[in-house]
């Protein structure tokens, strides 16, 4: 954290120093008697407000920092709250500060700092994933079932730095069935001793190990002063943030599940930004798509572009666009490839597939082969984010999956930005419920940011 903070100094500094050397100093300083004032103001009042108020604002809390959007969200309300402090001492001091420069130092100190955070984020995710900084050990109690879902859960996102080292049964089972577990298994231990011997420092009640409330809350009071972290993992899974809520009545801490907004200002907010988008899109690529369809027809006789059913929003068919990346008799080949299919499901994917041509191996790699598919965005069949349009001739879309059909599909999705082709069927299906049960405009930005990492570093694309 104290790293961080250098940073964010380091910042709200270089902003201050930005705005005095663009702008005039004659203007800036218009209103101030003594230029000192003025240069002590901007390189050590404001800097020091921005680290108190993001400090106020809660954005140095560890349990934020390095994890989901929150730590983003707190810089942009600091942001505003250093704005609103500026014009109440400018009008207090009846000071005539130039307002453009207040604006660009304030702008300019969100930007690095937000480019920074992102840069330590990363930093901080790659310390993690080898196991050298800000991790939390965390000991798991509850029933075997409930330990090892929160276990598996946790564990594959290594970059949130929690760690499970240990778990404790709330009921005592036999050598075998203890066996199970990826880590060691304990029973009937006092959990605060437990805790010191393992060296962790967070202590997870998972399920219903937290429904007994008197036991929850003695744990608790044995706590207090010791440092470690209780958190509570309740039955309830791929459910984003912002749709729950506490309510408390009584000391009892009710949880309020919002159903997902698939409809509104922020949807209309996310189909105008399809449209616009794509339109832009298509005009700036049009000398990439002739470069591209002439690589094709000079490598193999046939159309440049290729046209597929896909299963669409609420089921309906619409014929996907993109650029053919295989050879003309594709289709009547994919008979003789069934039993090398390398993904279960309802995918067909080979790696080193024989009908793909050199071209088209080089589209895929970089992705530029879904381009076309802008088309399809712009015709409002899709969307830039969403679940991927599966082919409509051997898929029944029945139970779980057919709730993927509620949003438009997309170029890019969560299964995209989290491991594309290697993922199993399973887990494509979960990404993709997941994001439409939690979509948000939010989070589609940030699904297309990380859109373009993948593709650089051609993560999952055969």
């Amino acid at each position: 954290m104290l790293c961080l903070l250098i940073a964010d100094l380091l910042c709200a500094l270089g902003a201050s120093y930005t705005a005095v050397s663009i702008f005039a100093s004659d203007r800036i300083t218009a209103g101030f008697d003594d230029d000192r004032v003025f240069l002590a103001i901007a390189y050590i009042g404001l800097p020091l407000g921005w680290l108190i108020l993001l400090w106020a604002n809660g954005a140095y809390d560890r349990r934020i920092v390095g994890i989901g959007t929150d730590e983003f969200k707190r810089v942009v309300r600091t942001t505003i709250a250093v704005t609103a402090s500026l014009g109440f001492l400018a009008f207090g001091l009846q000071k005539g500060v130039s307002r453009g420069s207040v604006a660009f130092v304030v702008l300019g100190a969100m930007a690095y700092i937000l480019a920074v955070r992102l840069l330590a984020r990363k930093a901080l995710h790659l310390l993690r994933r080898r196991g050298r900084l800000a991790t939390y050990r965390m000991l798991l109690v509850g029933s075997l079932p409930e330990t090892l879902f929160v276990h598996k859960v946790v564990s594959r996102n290594i970059s949130t730095g929690l760690v499970p080292v240990a778990i404790h049964l709330s009921e005592n089972l036999p050598a075998a069935r203890r066996a199970q577990a990826p880590v060691p298994v304990y029973f009937g231990r006092d959990l605060v001793e437990l805790v010191h011997e393992l060296n962790a420092d967070t202590i997870a009640v998972c399920g219903s190990a937290g429904a007994e409330p008197d036991e929850l809350r003695r744990l608790a009071w044995q706590l207090e002063g010791t440092g470690i972290d209780l958190v509570v993992a309740p039955q309830l899974t791929d459910v984003a943030g912002p749709r729950v809520h506490i309510r408390p009545i009584e000391g009892l801490p009710l949880l309020h599940v919002e159903e997902p907004k698939l409809s509104g200002v922020a949807w209309l907010a996310k189909n105008l930004l399809d449209r616009v988008a794509a339109a832009l899109g298509l005009l700036v690529l049009i000398p990439v798509f002739f470069g591209i369809s002439l690589a094709i027809r000079m490598t193999d006789r046939g159309p440049a572009f290729f046209r597929q059913l896909r299963v669409g929003h609420e089921g309906r068919i619409f014929r996907v666009w993109k650029f053919r990346t295989m050879y003309l008799d594709a289709e009547e080949r994919k008979s003789k490839l069934v039993t090398a299919n390398e993904t279960d499901g309802m995918l067909f994917k080979i790696k080193d597939d024989p009908r793909v041509t050199p071209v088209g191996r080089m589209l895929r790699a970089t992705s530029l082969d879904e381009l076309p598919q802008l088309i399809n965005v712009l015709k409002g069949e899709m969307s830039l984010v969403g679940p991927r349009p599966l082919p409509a001739d051997d898929g029944d879309y029945l139970g779980d999956v057919r709730r993927r059909l509620l949003v438009r599909p997309g170029m890019t999705g969560l299964w995209q930005v989290s491991g594309r082709s290697d993922l199993s069927w399973d887990e494509a299906v979960r990404l993709d419920l997941y994001y439409v049960d939690n979509w948000s405009l939010a989070y589609d930005l940030s699904i297309l940011w990380r859109t373009i990492g993948v593709v650089v570093a051609r993560k999952g694309a055969y």
